[in-house]
């Protein structure tokens, strides 16, 4: 067995086997290393692991009731990477279908949750773009202290984007609540996203400034990891304030027009309603009707 991985493609040498013997309640261990050419974040180490688990012991075994096993530091990282990237689809289809379902509920709309999601994806996007570009392809790694190249972590993706999505949310429904309070009252789809774009739009920027400041002091200290972190979470954040939140979902709102505020009724129905003015608005409404009642019967 030991023969046949020492003369696997990708192999420099192997140590051992070394033997255990059997005590109570478990069989005898053989052990050994086998080293390969690259280093642990090489595609080739991978490809080897992956070689000697599907076509070398299987061919060396010849029927042998023998188990072996491909472990160490490596072979659980890149376990722990599959079993994460198979579920990642499933966590981000699970972040964005709660978002859009929240946002359904609080602006009774199908346009407005919607895009959300797809401007809070090009956001998330826009991070993992920059970290792999600098942690995994090198560019600019000086700038942030960068020494070595490899590949990303793969929980990293899992935890920036639950925060990213947050993060994103919360800008998307402070920005649209101002534009429906200007709806309600002018019925004026591009003058509500207008007025509501020109009122929050700074806040919006000052608020992004400074969570751009909190996330990329992270990228001074000398752990890979919260480097990366930071990093990303700092992108996402000016790519957002400044071009999706403050460009591309006013862009999009205009063009939507009153289609941004359309529910089927069936929905309508259906669905709870969630008021964010804590039934303010009510009382505003029945206040401004009082008032226009009274100035007809004043008039008359």
């Amino acid at each position: 067995m030991v023969t046949a991985a020492s003369h696997a493609p990708g192999v420099v040498t192997t140590v051992g086997p070394q033997f255990f013997p059997a005590g109570p309640g478990h069989p005898a261990v053989a052990l050994a290393e086998v080293y390969p050419v690259g280093s642990p974040q090489d595609q080739s180490t991978t490809n080897l692991i992956n070689s000697l688990r599907d076509t070398v012991i299987p061919a060396a075994l010849h029927g042998q009731h023998l188990q072996v096993l491909v472990g160490g530091t490596t072979a659980i990282g890149n376990d722990v990477a599959a079993q994460l990237s198979s579920k990642l689809p499933l966590f981000v289809g699970m972040v964005v279908a709660l978002s859009f379902i929240l946002l359904l509920l609080v602006f009774r709309s199908l346009a407005i949750p919607a895009t959300a999601a797809v401007m809070n994806l090009l956001s998330a996007a826009a991070a993992f773009g920059v970290i792999t570009a600098v942690f995994q392809w090198g560019w600019l790694k000086s700038l942030v202290g960068v020494t070595n190249t490899g590949p990303v972590s793969p929980f990293i993706p899992i935890l920036m984007f639950a925060v990213l999505f947050g993060l994103t949310t919360d800008y998307q429904v402070f920005l649209v609540s101002r534009i429906q309070e200007e709806w309600i009252s002018r019925r004026d789809n591009a003058m509500a996203v207008r007025t509501g774009q020109a009122v929050t739009g700074r806040i919006i920027t000052a608020a992004a400034a400074i969570m751009t400041v909190v996330f990329f002091s992270f990228t001074f200290t000398t752990d890979r990891t919260i480097k990366m972190i930071g990093l990303g979470m700092a992108a996402a954040v000016v790519a957002d304030a400044l071009l999706v939140r403050t460009v591309l979902v006013p862009a999009v709102m205009h063009m939507l027009g009153k289609t941004n505020w359309r529910l089927p009724a069936v929905l309508d129905r259906v669905l709870p309603r969630l008021d964010l003015e804590g039934g303010d608005g009510e009382a505003t409404g029945a206040s401004v009707t009082a008032e226009t009642d009274f100035s007809k019967v004043s008039g008359t």
